[in-house]
């Protein structure tokens, strides 16, 4: 039988980086320190999705929408006949050609909602213009966000079952290795570039090579820069560095609300076990500045989910909010115990960030 040349290198290529980077950024999602390497290669993905789209309009004749055979009759012929078919495509077949077009809509979906994700919770990114208007909608924008990947992981496994499916049961058709060599064992006209479709995949793969090398290498890019703003709290609060920060770790006032910060400052004498006494006039200062930049004030993810977590927004100690917990409960106790830790409520151990107002999820330091 006649080995067919349906692959053409670009297509390949974009195959095996598109499955590199989803996996690369699924396995990034797993740990908040490596938020920036997963939105980057997500908007690297966003490129390449791109790509795909023009590809399938002007690209090669089996990697064109136009070979895809998106019609249910084909579809219901397909899939009765599978043990014995009756056809053998050379391009998709049509299962293959509705996972497909269903999986590049997804990864749209998927970059547009993690972007909108990443603007609106983190404040960061070419969509942080819009976490003003939405931080109250935040947790939102992530579930959504989340519904996509998970679809996209369904859509996947249907296309790897399938790819396999096909090698066990069409093995001499070669589809499995087609899509390294290039070939499958038909009978065709081979796939052969033009000039001016080798030059639309240098610029779209290249282009999303070339983006995240950037988004990678280049600090507050455009593309993961963050709008939170660092606090100066001794140029701007001395006394309140001076009396807290100088026995604990500096805690924003924009972790807790007005009336946790009441009730704190109300029992000084009484202080997590210790007379934590001030001057009337550095007492006065402090509670007042706490007020002042409360959680109730901050757009802040923190502060956000800080709020919504509470019953009774009256609780002092940050580390028995279930916000606190629910964050940290996968952590170890041994973290808690080692001596670069030692206790719950020492956040500067792991938030390199906390003491100037912000807790950053790419400040999180590994221990």
């Amino acid at each position: 039988m006649k080995r067919v040349y349906v692959w053409t290198l670009p297509t390949r290529l974009f195959h095996w980086l598109f499955v590199s980077l989803i996996v690369g950024s699924w396995i990034a999602s797993e740990e908040n320190r490596w938020l920036s390497p997963h939105v980057a290669m997500g908007y690297a993905v966003g490129v390449l999705v791109v790509f795909r789209i023009v590809w399938g309009i002007m690209g090669p004749q089996y990697s064109r929408f136009g070979d895809f055979n998106l019609r249910v009759g084909p579809l219901k012929e397909y899939l009765l006949s599978i043990l014995h078919p009756t056809r053998h495509y050379i391009g998709h077949n049509p299962a293959a050609s509705f996972v497909m077009v269903a999986m590049l809509i997804t990864v749209v979906l998927v970059v547009l909602s993690g972007m909108l994700t990443y603007g609106i919770q983190e404040n960061r990114g070419l969509l942080a213009f819009l976490h003003d208007d939405y931080f109250h909608n935040m947790k939102v924008f992530k579930e959504v966000h989340e519904f996509f990947v998970n679809l996209l992981l369904v859509l996947i496994a249907s296309h790897v079952g399938g790819v396999l499916v096909d090698r066990f049961l069409h093995k001499a058709d070669g589809t499995l290795t087609s899509i390294i060599d290039g070939h499958k064992n038909m009978e065709g006209e081979d796939a052969v570039l033009s000039l001016l479709q080798k030059i639309i995949a240098t610029l779209g793969i290249g282009g999303a090579i070339a983006l995240l090398i950037y988004a990678l290498s280049v600090q507050n890019n455009p593309i993961t820069v963050g709008y939170n703003k660092k606090i100066d709290y001794a140029n701007e609060n001395p006394v309140f560095v001076k009396e807290c920060g100088s026995c604990h770790t500096l805690y924003p006032p924009a972790l807790l609300p007005k009336e946790s910060w009441k009730k704190l400052m109300g029992d000084l004498p009484n202080h997590f076990g210790d007379d934590a006494s001030l001057e009337p006039s550095d007492h006065q200062t402090i509670l007042a500045y706490l007020l002042e930049h409360s959680a109730e004030t901050s757009t802040q993810e923190m502060s956000v989910k800080m709020m919504k977590s509470l019953d009774k927004p009256d609780i002092i100690a940050i580390t028995q909010t279930p916000f606190w917990k629910r964050t940290h409960r996968e952590i170890p106790e041994d973290i808690f115990k080692s001596d670069k830790v030692k206790s719950r409520a020492n956040c500067k151990a792991c938030h390199s960030d906390v003491e100037q107002g912000t807790i950053e999820d790419n400040a999180i330091k590994a221990l």
